[in-house]
């Protein structure tokens, strides 16, 4: 019985420390906190573009990896593209910007 205890507590250990490393961001891939907030990030950058007459934001992406926010897609003018970079960086959160916006 006192050796089915140890085995039981032994796998319950293993299994925490899997969950703990599953979390666990690395360089590329984001942990689960890290990916809630970038989702949020994203969710307000969205918005702030939304809540901007001048562009257009169906033709914009936003896409956020650990803070780092990415646009991309169409705008109507080089201003269109200064500008969507400049609300994106007044959002809170957003670490760095890139500008991959293309005028069309």
């Amino acid at each position: 019985m006192l050796k089915f205890k140890r085995i039981v507590q032994m796998l319950t250990c293993l299994c925490v420390v899997a969950v703990f490393i599953g979390c666990a961001s690395t360089s590329t891939q984001s942990g689960t906190g890290e990916y809630l907030d970038d989702t949020v990030i994203t969710t307000k950058v969205k918005a702030a573009i939304f809540a901007e007459p001048d562009l257009k934001s169906m033709q914009i992406n936003v896409e956020t990896f650990k803070g780092a926010v990415q646009l991309s897609g169409f705008v109507d003018s080089a201003q269109n593209v200064t500008k969507a970079a400049d609300v994106a960086r007044r959002v809170k959160g957003v670490a760095s910007v890139k500008n991959d916006l293309i005028v069309r």
